[in-house]
């Protein structure tokens, strides 16, 4: 078992020391001893070669890691099941922690509990520093999907050491890539399903654009914009996926998230993180149907009543407004700061954006009445300098 053991240790110690900068964390000088046949020896080879007499039996490793990777699937699975409402996904981590309970039903019965010592377990008691909370669901998912997978490399490498269950190692590596590919799934599947609170939100309409609407996106994204939303009435579909996309590759690259106005069907194709649906667009349940969490879905509320049904209906944000005239939407009576004011009292932990003549002029009022973030369409974009007017509307909600 030792030689074995010593050979993990040598490939582990070879992959930690290029995986890690020489000059700051790797001395390979004067590191030489008998067992590496005269070639240099990476410093925790050394240490684990020395303490390898005292190491207790891998079966307390492989126990710990089976473990954890039966843990992580399970927490996995209840997330697909129970907020994502993916049955793919469901069934697909149920069936790697199935998979890998039956795999390990090789090693004789009782191995596994006979080698467990839990009061002489050196790392129960070192914790993380953020263990304690977890910010939301997907903080959640990125946490476990690593824990399954680390366990199930950790198992993966243990079990070679054990000559009865060493066939199992290219199961494990399977169950392995299987994780990375159904995390994956899981992650891209809630990365919109949680709204985050936008300060300034770009309504992006390239026929109103002062300046190329490139030039406009950009400046807006240097500025501190962290949502754009595209409201195109008059460009095809073929187009208008394609102008998605561009700004898509652009928005996320500096971390604001795409909204498509009204068509779910080109959010999705272009890899947007929403859609915005007015009061004559697709339903929120509908759209709920076709794209399940893969989409925030927003609505817009005029009053009370439409706020309550939007959020009823499962809105992950409401559009508040129209706060003020407005150049985009002339015929349109403006609502007022009061009605965000209302709106804030009712559901102040609902993602919102006040709509409709935004400026930075009259944007403090809304701050005052508990307004969080702005969307702001004519005053950007046709805009001498749309920057500056986003770093001023910024400033306000900072």
């Amino acid at each position: 078992m030792e030689v074995v053991v010593a050979d993990i240790v040598v490939r582990l110690a070879a992959a930690t020391a290029a995986a890690a900068t020489p000059a700051r964390n790797i001395r390979r000088d004067a590191l030489v001893d008998s067992s590496s046949k005269g070639r240099q020896a990476y410093p925790c080879e050394v240490f684990l070669r020395t303490n390898l007499a005292r190491m207790r039996h891998p079966i307390r490793l492989v126990d710990a890691a089976a473990n954890r990777a039966i843990e992580a699937a399970r927490v996995l699975e209840d997330i697909a099941r129970f907020c994502a409402d993916d049955a793919a996904l469901t069934e697909g981590y149920k069936t790697i922690r199935h998979d890998l309970i039956s795999a390990l039903a090789v090693l004789p019965a009782g191995m596994r509990e006979a080698n467990r010592d839990l009061a002489g377990d050196v790392g129960t008691t070192i914790e993380g520093a953020n263990e304690g909370s977890r910010a939301s669901v997907a903080a959640i998912v990125a946490a476990n999907a690593s824990r399954l997978t680390e366990a199930l490399r950790s198992l993966e490498e243990g079990i070679k050491v054990l000559p009865i269950a060493t066939p199992l190692w290219s199961v494990i590596e399977a169950l392995r890539y299987r994780a990375y590919e159904m995390n994956s799934r899981l992650t891209l599947l809630l990365r919109s399903s949680e709204a985050r609170q936008w300060k300034v939100c770009l309504i992006l309409t390239q026929s109103i654009c002062k300046h190329p609407w490139r030039d406009v996106l950009r400046a807006a994204l240097e500025a501190g914009v962290d949502c754009i939303q595209i409201r195109e009435k008059e460009i095809s579909t073929g187009d208008l996926v394609a102008h998605v996309r561009e700004v898509v590759d652009d928005s996320h690259r500096s971390g604001a998230a795409v909204i498509v106005n009204d068509r779910i069907d080109v959010a999705l194709a272009a890899g947007a993180d929403g859609v915005h649906l007015g009061l004559s667009d697709l339903t929120i349940a509908d759209a709920r149907r076709i794209s399940g969490r893969a989409l925030l879905v927003g609505a817009t509320a005029h009053n009370l009543a439409e706020a309550r049904a939007a959020i009823t209906a499962g809105a992950d944000s409401c559009g508040v407004g129209a706060m003020f005239a407005s150049t985009v939407k002339p015929n349109q009576a403006p609502a007022g700061p009061e009605w965000m004011r209302e709106f804030a009292a009712n559901w102040p932990n609902v993602v919102h954006l006040a709509i409709g003549g935004i400026t930075p002029e009259n944007a403090p009022m809304l701050r005052a009445v508990g307004c969080c973030g702005v969307a702001g369409s004519a005053c950007v974009c046709a805009a001498e300098n749309p920057g500056a007017q986003v770093a001023a509307l910024r400033k306000i909600f900072e």
